[in-house]
C-alpha cells in the first residue's frame, strides 16, 4: 500500500504538503498542488479514511436509517437504498445502512457518536419520534417520507395524496362508483406511516369531491389473507366493480381470486395497483398503475443533503408528481341490471 511519505517523496514535497493538500487547511500554490495530486493519481494513493476524518472532522458517510419490517415491501425499500447508495458515491460518499427498528436510539448513536456526516431516514410516521431529535441537532438530515409536521425539516417523497386522487379520478372516469381500497397490513396504519395515511386522504378526499362510495381495508398480504378480505369487501359492497390496491404482496392472490371467482378483469372488475413497474408489468395480468419512482426519490435525497452539506440548501418538501400507466387492468364499469 503506497504511503503519504512516498507520495511526498514522488512529488518532491514534504508530507506535510501532502497532508495540506489532501486536507485542505491550508493555502498550497496551485501548481504544487498539481504535482501533489498527479502524484497521488500515479502512485494509486487512497487516504487512510479515519486518518482522513480525524484530520477533516468529517467521515464521508452517510447514514441510511431503513427499519426492515415484516410488514412493508421490502424490494421497494431496497431500492431506494441502493439508489442512495450510488448517488452518494458519485458526490464522494458511502453510506453506513442501519436495518434495525431502534427509532430514536438509532439518531442518538449517530449524532453522539460521528459515525457519520448527515442522515436519511425512511420509513417516516406522521408523528415520528425521531423528529424531536433532528430537529435538535446541528447534523443535516433529509428524510424519504413526510411527517404531519415539516417545520424545520427536508422531505422528499411520491406525492401520495395526489397518487391516492389520481386513483379514485381514473375509475370514476371509466364510470366506476363502488370502488374498494385494499391497503397495507394493518400495523402500518396502527402505525401512522406517513406514505399509507397521504394515499388514504388522497382517495377519500377526492372520491367525496366525485361522489363515488369508497370502502378500504386493510390487508396482510398473501392468499389466505386476501381471500377473506374479498369476501368482506364484496358482503359490504356488491356493488363493487373497481380496486385500487396499494399492498404489493396482495395483487397477484387478487387476481387469482377474482378470476376464480368468474369475474373478468377488465369486463366485470377494473383493478389499479399502486406499486413499482416491475410489479405491475410481470403480474399475471399488466396492470394499470401508479409507479413508485424508487430511484429519483433516492437520488433527489442524496443531493439535497449533499447541498445541506455544502451549506447550500435550506429546509424544504420535494413531492414527486405521481404518473399513472394505463394498462390493462382498467375499462369501462359493467352495466349493472336495472341501472
Amino acid at each position: 500500500m503506497v504511503t503519504l511519505a512516498e507520495v511526498a517523496q514522488h512529488a518532491g514535497v514534504s508530507a506535510s504538503t501532502v497532508s495540506y493538500v489532501l486536507s485542505g487547511k491550508r493555502s498550497i500554490s496551485g501548481a504544487t498542488r498539481q504535482r501533489v495530486e498527479q502524484s497521488i493519481r500515479q502512485l494509486g494513493y487512497h487516504p487512510n479514511a479515519g486518518a482522513r476524518a480525524l484530520a477533516s472532522n468529517k467521515s464521508n458517510i452517510i447514514a441510511l436509517m431503513v427499519p426492515l419490517r415484516t410488514d412493508m415491501y421490502v424490494p421497494v425499500m431496497m431500492e431506494i437504498a441502493i439508489a442512495v447508495a450510488t448517488t452518494a458515491r458519485t458526490h464522494g460518499y458511502d453510506v453506513l445502512l442501519l436495518t434495525g427498528e431502534e427509532g430514536p436510539d438509532a439518531v442518538r448513536r449517530v449524532t453522539g457518536s460521528g459515525l457519520a456526516d448527515a442522515m436519511i431516514l425512511m420509513d417516516v410516521e406522521l408523528d415520528d419520534e425521531r423528529l424531536p431529535l433532528l430537529r435538535g441537532t446541528d447534523q443535516p438530515s433529509v428524510l424519504i417520507g413526510m411527517p404531519a409536521d415539516t417545520s424545520g425539516l427536508t422531505c422528499v417523497d411520491l406525492d401520495f395524496r395526489a397518487t391516492g386522487a389520481l386513483c379514485v379520478e381514473h375509475l370514476a372516469m371509466l364510470g366506476h362508483r363502488d370502488i374498494a381500497v385494499i391497503g397495507e397490513a394493518p400495523a402500518v396504519y396502527e402505525r401512522h406511516t406517513g406514505f399509507a395515511e397521504r394515499t388514504l386522504d388522497g382517495l377519500r378526499s377526492r372520491a367525496q369531491e366525485l361522489g363515488v362510495r369508497l370502502l378500504h381495508r386493510p390487508c396482510e398480504g398473501g392468499y389466505d389473507a386476501m381471500a377473506v378480505t374479498l369476501a368482506r369487501v364484496l358482503d359490504e359492497r356488491p356493488g363493487t366493480t373497481g380496486f385500487v390496491v396499494q399492498n404489493e404482496s396482495a395483487v397477484e392472490p387478487l387476481l387469482a381470486l377474482l378470476r376464480q371467482q368468474g369475474q373478468a378483469v377488465p369486463e366485470d372488475m377494473s383493478v389499479v395497483a399502486i406499486c413499482p413497474d416491475q410489479v405491475a408489468v410481470q403480474a399475471s395480468l399488466r396492470l394499470t398503475s401508479v409507479a413508485i419512482p424508487a430511484q429519483d426519490m433516492g437520488r433527489h435525497a442524496v443531493e439535497r443533503l449533499v447541498a445541506k452539506l455544502d451549506g447550500h440548501a435550506a429546509d424544504e418538501v420535494v413531492l414527486i408528481a405521481p404518473e399513472l400507466t394505463v394498462r390493462t387492468s382498467t375499462g369501462p364499469a359493467p352495466a349493472r341490471s336495472g341501472s
